[in-house]
């Protein structure tokens, strides 16, 4: 017996997400649940994000943490990314203070069951943001990071950090910050238990 798929519009979905207990993520038609998030998850993005911040005071680039909704309209894509950007004032999506439509560096922190889907088809929306100028992926469950930064036209460059050791240079805020400050905290061993 087959189960017949429902289709939602944006505001269909949108009117859902406004009321419901956890929050959703919309595809072209379809809202998946996100998981919740492990310690790791969150300890990594807050490190991302309290190093932005206190970077970044004083300039006009922004940081943003999970709550805030990314639209995506050449994909009819709605998404939370982890930490993102936005250089000078947020896009909002038709005046909803909600969702922003002009992140110039997002950051998604990967799980088991996203990190394909981060991979692939999510960097492949995100690239067509304009706005956009770096994508980092970061793996909790060891020190692993991707990171893309937008070249000429549609070429983006790939650089790959697997030591503490290293620092990662976001070009397009002119930062560094040391690998070792992004894992601050977090103990690998923790993600065998998920």
């Amino acid at each position: 017996m087959q189960t017949q798929q429902i289709y939602y519009t944006p505001n269909e979905y949108l009117a859902q997400e406004e009321v419901a207990e956890f929050r959703s993520e919309y595809r072209d038609g379809e809202i998946v649940s996100m998981t919740g998030a492990s310690i790791n998850h969150n300890q990594i993005a807050g490190n991302v994000y309290a190093f932005l911040k206190f970077m970044l005071r004083k300039t006009d680039i922004k940081p943003y943490i999970g709550d805030l909704r990314l639209w995506i309209p050449q994909y009819r894509q709605y998404t939370y990314p982890d930490v993102f950007l936005i250089q000078g004032q947020p896009v909002f999506q038709e005046r909803r203070t909600d969702t922003i439509t002009n992140p110039c560096l997002i950051v998604e922190i990967l799980s088991k069951s996203t990190k394909d889907y981060d991979r692939t088809d999510k960097f492949r929306y995100y690239r067509s943001i304009a706005e956009l100028q770096e994508y980092v992926l970061i793996n909790q469950y060891k020190i692993e990071i991707e990171h893309y930064t937008k070249a000429d036209g549609n070429s983006w460059l790939f650089r790959a950090y697997e030591a503490s050791t290293d620092n990662i240079a976001f070009a397009s805020i002119n930062l560094e910050m040391t690998i070792e400050d992004i894992y601050e905290n977090v103990e690998f061993d923790l993600s065998d238990r998920i």
